[in-house]
């Protein structure tokens, strides 16, 4: 048995889930053998989940700066999908930053320390790259939580310099509960 998929059993575990559902294990396929995945799937079905496994299985624990960033469009998200992260138990460090109550003095003293994995709403994120607060040359994944949502919301622009401030990603996932009818060009996914 190979360690992702040992380490996969012990995060399921600990999350108390006894086997992935069929979107879930679908997604883990898409996100591992694809540069870019698109999970549609309604709300309440483990889109976290199914994005969050192969992720985690992807993060190099010798690698001492941020390698994987997941926006979402609210700060609710943001800090479910870090508590999931941080239940999950894989060892890496793992921080979300988001407006609304968290300061961005607190925000820059976690990241000095650097995560493995970032988690955010778009426009603290593109407030930390604008202030450059850290480095983006190490981060190979990117998830694009409910983007639709986002988009909704108004972070197009915000959206569009973090993707621009990614020169090496090597993976883009977007997810949704709803199909969309076009896609915004700054995300550059291949036809």
């Amino acid at each position: 048995m190979s360690n992702t998929v040992k380490n996969q059993k012990k995060i399921l575990q600990k999350l108390g889930i006894e086997e992935l559902n069929e979107m879930q294990l679908a997604a883990q396929h898409a996100v591992h053998s694809s540069a870019e995945t698109v999970l549609l799937s309604p709300t309440g079905t483990g889109k976290t989940l199914a994005f969050l496994l192969p992720l985690l299985a992807e993060l190099d624990s010798e690698e001492d700066e941020i390698q994987a960033m997941v926006i979402a469009p609210s700060r609710e998200l943001a800090r479910q999908i870090e508590q999931v992260a941080r239940e999950a138990g894989s060892g890496h460090k793992i921080n979300a930053v988001y407006g609304g109550g968290q300061s961005f003095s607190r925000d820059k003293t976690d990241l000095k320390h650097r995560p493995a994995l970032l988690v955010g709403t778009p426009g603290r994120i593109a407030d930390h790259l604008r202030r450059d607060t850290f480095s983006t040359a190490k981060i190979r994944i990117l998830v694009l939580d409910e983007f639709d949502k986002s988009l909704e919301a108004g972070f197009e622009d915000e959206m569009s310099q973090i993707l621009a401030a990614l020169p090496n990603l090597e993976k883009k996932v977007l997810t949704s509960a709803t199909r969309a009818d076009e896609y915004p060009a700054f995300l550059k996914l291949i036809d």
